[in-house]
């Protein structure tokens, strides 16, 4: 980094004492107040949330249908869409609701083909799909095979007329109706349905002018495993007229539709290029394929499957409200759909009316995606930068070289004293983001010991700044404090030799005031050391860290750096550290904040096996994310405290915070849920047959109660005094997609609301061995179920086939396992089978269980299934009622249904 005024402790240097600190009482006036620093930081604070809120609140004005015109887009008409899909209800695939989702779409798409433009062929299906197999490789399907068989998707497809080759090349855009059977899904995705309407009816009236045509898919079975967007890319008659696919989704409920993932540097630009309200970010996708966020979207079955290059669009805001009875329409902010419809349709019109995007989608699919990767993201939601990431290596690499170089040649000239002075330097890093990380783990440690939740600020996020920013910020001052002091040391034995002049308080002054700029820049070689890991690891969201490093260097540079060697150093300017942090505030403040709140809610579901995380687990993630924040980006802020007269003022304001934060939640004058941002809490009632060993053993049936979040149910459980439930960790339960390994039962009313004619049945037809190849063949009758989970032991099955009447569903060949298991989940409308055939094919190294493996309380399994029954039975009813309203289901593919019936075949068949 360029020499500064004080950056150099050479012993070369002669001494030389300017006037401004020629005596003790100029020492002291020169000192800052606290009332500065203190003015400083609420500047600082308040200019990230003023980002925050421009970037990711700031939505534009709702318009009506005669505002928008017959060409434009109306969050109006949209949003009379969404109401009546959530008045009805939860609409999860085969129910009756749904049925009335996909007539009510079908028929709103009719009308806008009635009223099309003359010049515009509008053609619609209502798409009845085959039954089918998917089979994807990565992320949430590693080890499953999911299944489907009558889903209905409404299809729309926009082409101009006498242009033929129009109907060749289809942009698709697709989301879908269904939504989680404890949900109406106001935000997931009613909106995205609504959107797409109002679209198509825009669309309808542009596409005369197109070169390409526009594809509406609204399918359904996403929420059962994607199974609606691999139906239409594996069995749909259009499917191989598509050239680029934009997918609609949401991880919560309004705010502005970003685009978290993306592919191809030319389709980017094309967004960028068009988009009235631009918001990107590449961090949420980086984030998302790290499997950091346990989630998908069809965006998935569009690039793996099909080899599409396209654009994936998702809410953020709220996301506690997830897939829970929130997920409502009195949520939604005024300005989202219009936000994204405006956005939407003007990229449509763009590309469809483009030749040269079509071109690009066609060569797409022949080039790899990894040579087209681009860097993107806004600037506080009004522009968008787009580059490619072949060209941010490059200039990465370039900027890391130069610093090397400037540091190895300051270091160089600084002799052994700088070189010291570097390490100490380098070591304050360390301590800052030691203690920065230690005070707010250990609070994350005791909350939930002091608190009536372990997890007590979901409800209240930005509980958070008192609870775990404070002591952040308070351990991240006393870790760079030890760098500083051991700086003031070294320099001071250095300045005694070189600068014998200087005695008593001037030498403290002198010497504080090089500390201070070495620990500036320690800034430097954090971030520097940030950006390096970024690039060798190719993290799109490494700019981040190249603002931190250029923007303060660029200023410390300007304003402090001097060539002459002969010079005595002075106080850091604060006109320094406000233009150093300027551009870094407001190109990413925004974003640290937005992945924080993400972080915070979505707490409520983070645990897959519930019981299975510590109850602290939630509170250290999100108090480390926090602390990793704080101490990166008040490192050079902090460097402003350690000579002025702000030290005590600083500590007193954080730990005034921390103890106002700590009272409300350990108090409960702040609840930790409320009826809008719920706990997750999932009552099913269990028919458990797995233990039958003939036909006159009786079913077990229990309630289970069990939660998504960590922590007891110990506040839940005082609104159900009476209905006898035993809570632990003796009460697990097998669900077959994941394990209830701390929950609460009762067999209170338990033999009500459900007969043994549900109870699917496992028969093994045939068990045969030829040629030392053992292979056994098993019926499965999920009776009324058309939605279930089979798990198959793949430590004695080497591979296996599923049919259904004369159709091979699952062929031999390329199953994968996770923890010795691989899983079939199936889902399907009404008329879907309900008799399967299983034929097993056993390893070689299969083992036989022993007899007193056999006779075991629970002897190894070989298959295992779950079947389920969208029906509350009338304990289920009770308990649903009596819950505390901050209380609310979770739902998700793997889980059951209020009902859910488990049997099983043990591996001694």
């Amino acid at each position: 980094m360029p020499r500064g005024r004080g950056s150099s402790v050479s012993t070369h240097e002669k001494p030389n004492v300017d006037a401004a600190v020629d005596s003790d009482k100029d020492n002291s006036r020169h000192k800052r107040s606290a009332y500065l620093l203190l003015g400083l930081f609420i500047l600082f604070l308040h200019g990230s949330w003023s980002v925050y809120r421009m970037q990711f609140a700031n939505l534009p004005l709702p318009l009506g249908a005669e505002q928008a015109g017959k060409r434009g887009f109306s969050e109006a008409s949209a949003l009379k869409h969404v109401k009546y899909l959530t008045g009805l209800g939860p609409h999860a695939v085969g129910s009756d609701a749904l049925d009335l989702a996909v007539q009510y779409v079908y028929a709103e798409a009719e009308k806008i083909k009635k009223t099309a433009h003359w010049d515009v062929d509008v053609q619609l299906e209502l798409f009845h799909t085959d039954i089918g197999a998917n089979r994807l490789a990565g992320g949430l399907f590693k080890g499953k095979t999911l299944l489907y068989s009558d889903l209905k998707h409404v299809i729309l497809r926009i082409v101009p007329k006498y242009l033929p080759e129009a109907e060749e090349n289809l942009i698709l855009v697709s989301s879908h109706i269904d939504t989680v059977s404890t949900t109406g899904g106001a935000g997931d995705c009613s909106s995205c349905v609504g959107v797409m309407l109002e679209l198509a009816r825009g669309v309808a009236q542009w596409a005369h002018g197109f070169k390409s045509g526009v594809l509406f898919l609204f399918n359904t079975g996403e929420e059962e495993g994607l199974d609606g967007a691999h139906s239409f890319i594996t069995q749909h008659h259009w499917r191989n007229s598509v050239r680029f696919a934009v997918d609609l989704e949401a991880m919560g409920i309004s705010g502005k539709s970003t685009l978290f993932q993306g592919t191809h540097q030319w389709a980017l630009e094309s967004f960028a290029a068009v988009a009235k309200y631009p918001s990107a970010q590449i961090a949420t996708q980086d984030v998302f394929r790290s499997g950091a966020i346990k989630s998908a979207t069809d965006f998935q079955i569009y690039q793996e499957v099909a080899g599409l290059p396209g654009l994936d669009f998702a809410y953020t805001d709220t996301t506690s409200v997830y897939h829970t009875k929130n997920d409502k329409i009195e949520l939604l902010t005024p300005g989202s759909l219009q936000h994204n419809g405006e956005n939407m349709l003007a990229f449509l019109l763009h590309a469809a009316s483009s030749p040269k995007f079509m071109k690009d989608a066609h060569q797409a699919k022949q080039e790899s995606t990894e040579q087209n990767n681009a860097i993107f993201f806004d600037i506080l939601g009004k522009y968008m930068v787009v580059y490619p990431q072949r060209l941010a290596t490059m200039f990465h690499n370039s900027i890391i070289f130069q610093s090397l170089l400037i540091w190895g040649t300051s270091l160089l000239m600084g002799g052994r004293p700088g070189l010291v002075s570097f390490g100490i330097a380098c070591l304050s890093i360390i301590l800052t983001l030691i203690f920065s990380i230690f005070l707010p783990v250990v609070v994350a440690f005791s909350l939930p010991h002091i608190c009536p939740f372990p997890v007590p600020f979901v409800g209240n996020p930005w509980l958070v700044i008192g609870l775990f920013g404070s002591p952040a910020l308070l351990g991240a001052f006393i870790g760079q404090r030890f760098g500083f002091i051991l700086l003031k040391r070294h320099i001071q034995e250095v300045y005694s030799r070189t600068k014998p002049g200087l005695t008593g308080n001037t030498m403290d002054y002198i010497v504080g005031l090089e500390a201070e700029r070495w620990i500036f820049k320690s800034g430097f070689v954090q971030w520097l050391i940030v950006l390096i890991l970024g690039t060798y690891l190719k993290v799109g969201a490494s700019y981040i860290a190249l603002i931190w490093l250029v923007s303060p260097a660029f200023a410390y540079g300007l304003m402090e750096a001097t060539l002459t060697p002969v010079r005595s150093p002075k106080q850091l300017k604060v006109f320094t550290l406000v233009l150093a942090l300027a551009v870094p505030v407001m190109s990413s403040a925004g974003l640290f904040i937005r992945l924080v709140d993400v972080m915070v809610g979505s707490i409520v579901r983070a645990d897959r096996n519930p019981g299975g995380l510590p109850d602290w687990l939630g509170n250290v993630v999100v108090a480390v994310a926090i602390a990793i924040v704080v101490s990166f980006t008040f490192v050079y802020l902090l460097s402003y405290v350690h000579i002025s007269g702000a030290k005590k003022t600083l500590l007193s304001v954080l730990c005034a915070f921390f103890g106002l934060a700590l009272v409300l939640v350990s108090s409960g004058i702040v609840p930790a849920f409320t009826e809008d941002i719920a706990r997750s809490v999932n009552v099913v009632h269990v028919v458990d047959t797995t233990r039958m060993n003939d036909g006159n053993t009786e079913p077990l049936s229990y309630v289970s109660l069990f939660s998504n979040m960590p922590g007891k149910l110990t506040q839940e459980l005082m609104d159900l005094r009476g209905e006898e439930f035993s809570c632990g960790r003796n009460m697990t339960t097998d669900f077959v997609t994941f394990t209830v390994k701390y929950g609460c039962r009762s067999y209170k009313g338990s033999n009500a609301g459900w007969s043994k004619s549900e109870v699917p049945v496992l028969h093994v037809e045939s068990d045969s061995a030829a040629d030392d190849a053992r292979r056994t063949v098993v019926s499965v009758d999920t009776k009324s179920s058309t939605r279930w989970s089979l798990a198959i032991n793949m430590q004695e099955i080497d591979d296996f086939t599923v049919q259904v009447d004369s159709d091979k569903l699952v062929q031999l060949g390329g199953k994968s396992e996770v923890d010795g298991w691989h899983t079939i989940q199936f889902a399907g409308g009404k008329n879907a089978p309900t008799k399967f055939q299983l034929t097993l094919f056993w390893s070689s190294n299969a083992t036989q269980a022993s007899p007193k493996e056999a006779n075991a309380e629970d002897p190894p399994l070989l298959v295992k299934l779950r079947t389920d029954v969208n029906r509350a039975t009338p304990m289920v009813e009770t308990l649903l009622e009596k819950l505390p309203r901050w209380c609310a289901a979770f739902g998700k593919s793997t889980s059951p249904y209020t009902l859910a019936f488990l049997t099983a075949l043990p591996v001694d068949i």
